[in-house]
């Protein structure tokens, strides 16, 4: 629903949502009644945060506090500036807390968003769509539609590339790979920067990372495979094709058909730290259909967008028991993929094997450590990377750019081999990109796809994201083109929105806007790290260190070690022992803050339960207390 503020600025509003105009004020609430979105007309003022200030006072004054650190980002869509703010919060608070200063001129408009941690989690795309869709009165969008996009020559390949080396450069990303392709062949597969720090091995076309959750798209192009083969159908219950499926009661398993299992939107939260500290990669299966069996939605079914691993995993899994049914269910998905949809599109590098993906010429992950430098993560990063991969579907390949442009080129021919054979219908290869639920202003979320028209046409894809390893893969059907950017670390993940807005800018002379994005990006993330750091004694608390327990158990995250050494203490978790210092937070709990650059600021929260010690990890919707054994 498009609305307005009192200044005539412009912005989308999701359906559920609630409108109540006072004055230079509109004011948004979420049906759940505990978050609300403030959009405040301030007018003039000094500068940002002087009009974050005003907006405060003309709203919540009650619930303002001052703002931990204010960063800028580019002008976009019409505004001069935009400023935001980000707030220090308690964990036990549970509380989304930010502000977003927009100006116009002389004249200043203002978000606040302040609510409940998990709304904001469940309606983030909701949340997002304000902010993506405001805009000043008379401001009109750019568009492609109707122009005719430059051919993709050798200049504009070496622009690109260009591109992505400068933004590595900024962002601290030791290297990249970049592969474009159109319709009939690739054009262009190499590297950029180094496989390692401290190794001066250049990154090639054929450099193997792993390609986390690009892995969904693949999945899905099974399904479709499958589809065709009459094995299944889109619109049918799991249970029908999968009798031991279970998601939470019989009367949500009864719902859950085929295309629910990769489309986001089922209303089932993430829940990835079960995988990330307690899983056994050699049962994954099980812990997929038990943690599902588990878990009930937290809204109705293609109301939000909410991303959920477990039900990508069910979907592979469940894909290869169809094809090989008398196969064990932790390797079914893995022959099934590869021998329906990797080996018949040429993709010889593509691999769900962990020890092939880290052998030979293979990009070693990285992330930023507590100093705000890049720092190799070989440890527990590929601990974590680990345990995720063995969630097969959900994003456990291995892969190079010149494997992946061979699986963009499938899709920009929607269907065919490069020997001009249709092998999945185009019909079956189109219906995983069809809308299921919507992720943000003109952007939708198909089946293990994403496709983005804010532009005019449409650009269909998908990002990956384990511990130093950020990727995208990119399908631009109406100029028959795609690309792939591979990167090894997390700070790549500043370089993929940017990545495919350079690629539009260079085939439709668009707005030279993505650089600029890269250099905001590299300044906010360095300035966010630096601040948190000043307010965790890396060395911990000897007084809170005396208090820990010796072990914890939490049913879900299982056991929890202590290890005391020296002045340090580290948590072993059952996949990866983490050193934590401390943070004396504003409500005068104490939280041990995860100091490691996989996990870095971590908290877990310090507290008592029936008498026994206790330490609490939350993400956005789940707590999970540990408790003294």
């Amino acid at each position: 629903m498009s609305a307005t503020t009192t200044s005539g600025a412009t912005f989308t509003l999701s359906p559920g949502w609630t409108k109540k105009a006072d004055g230079k004020i509109v004011e948004l609430e979420a049906p759940e009644g505990d978050y609300k979105i403030a959009l405040v007309d301030v007018g003039p003022a000094a500068d940002a945060a002087a009009a974050i200030t005003a907006a405060w006072n003309l709203w919540a004054p009650q619930n303002a506090r001052p703002a931990k650190l204010i960063t800028a980002r580019p002008a976009r869509n019409g505004w001069d500036d935009r400023q935001v703010a980000s707030y220090e919060t308690s964990p036990n608070e549970k509380r989304d807390l930010y502000a977003v200063a927009y100006r116009r001129g002389a004249d200043w408009t203002v978000i606040i968003a302040d609510g409940a941690e998990a709304t904001g989690e469940k309606r983030l795309a909701a949340i997002g769509l304000v902010q993506q869709s405001l805009r000043p009165a008379g401001f009109k969008r750019e568009s492609f539609a109707g122009v005719t996009a430059k051919p993709m020559d050798a200049a504009r390949i070496a622009d690109l590339r260009s591109f992505v080396e400068q933004a590595a450069k900024e962002l601290g990303v030791p290297g990249a790979a970049i592969a474009v392709t159109d319709r009939t062949r690739t054009l262009y597969a190499g590297g950029v920067g180094v496989r390692s720090l401290g190794d001066p091995t250049p990154i090639d076309g054929d450099t193997s990372f792993a390609i986390a959750s690009n892995t969904k798209g693949m999945a899905t192009l099974l399904l479709a495979k499958l589809v065709d083969e009459g094995k299944l159908n889109w619109d049918q219950p799991v249970t029908q094709v999968y009798k031991q499926f279970r998601l939470g009661s019989d009367e949500t398993t009864s719902k859950v058909l085929v295309r629910h299992l990769v489309c986001a939107c089922t209303g089932l939260p993430r829940k990835d730290l079960q995988v990330i500290l307690n899983s056994d990669p050699k049962a994954a299966a099980k812990d997929t259909f038990a943690q599902l069996a588990a878990t009930e939605p937290t809204s109705g079914f293609g109301e939000v967008f909410q991303y959920n691993n477990l039900m990508a995993s069910a979907a592979g899994y469940i894909g290869g028991y169809l094809s090989y049914p008398g196969v064990d269910l932790d390797r079914a998905f893995d022959q099934a993929v590869n021998g329906k949809v990797w080996k018949p599109l040429g993709m010889t590098r593509t691999t769900l094997d962990f020890a092939a993906g880290t052998s030979g010429n293979w990009a070693r992950p990285h992330a930023m450590n507590i100093d705000g430098k890049p720092e190799l993560i070989l440890g527990n990063g590929q601990k974590l990377n680990y345990a995720f991969t063995r969630y097969g579907a959900a994003g456990g390949a291995w892969s190079t750019a010149n494997d992946l442009a061979r699986y963009v080129r499938f899709e920009l021919n929607e269907g065919k081999l490069d020997d001009g054979r249709q092998y999945v219908s185009a019909a079956n290869v189109l219906r995983r990109r069809a809308a299921n639920v919507p992720v943000g202003e003109d952007r939708v979320y198909g089946m293990g796809m994403q496709v983005d028209s804010d532009y005019g046409i449409d650009v269909v894809h998908h990002g990956g994201s384990l511990g130093g390893y950020k990727s995208d893969i990119i399908i631009i059907p109406s100029a028959g083109i795609g690309a792939v950017l591979l990167t090894n670390a997390d700070d790549g993940q500043s370089m993929l929105r940017p990545f495919m807005r350079r690629l539009l800018e260079i085939l439709y002379d668009g707005k030279p806007e993505a650089a600029a994005d890269v250099t905001a990006a590299a300044t906010r993330i360095k300035a966010e790290v630096l601040k948190e750091a000043q307010s965790v004694s890396r060395v911990p608390d000897g007084t809170a260190v005396a208090a820990l327990a010796a072990s914890y158990e939490n049913a879900d995250l299982g056991p929890l070690k202590v290890i005391r050494d020296g002045k340090g203490v580290n948590f072993a978790f059952r996949s990866a022992s983490v050193p934590f210092g401390t943070k004396k937070n504003e409500d005068g709990t104490t939280s041990f803050v995860a100091t490691d650059p996989t996990f870095l600021f971590f908290p877990m929260v310090v507290g008592t339960k029936d008498g026994k010690k206790t330490l609490t990890a939350r993400d956005s919707q789940h707590e999970y207390v540990f408790v003294e054994r």
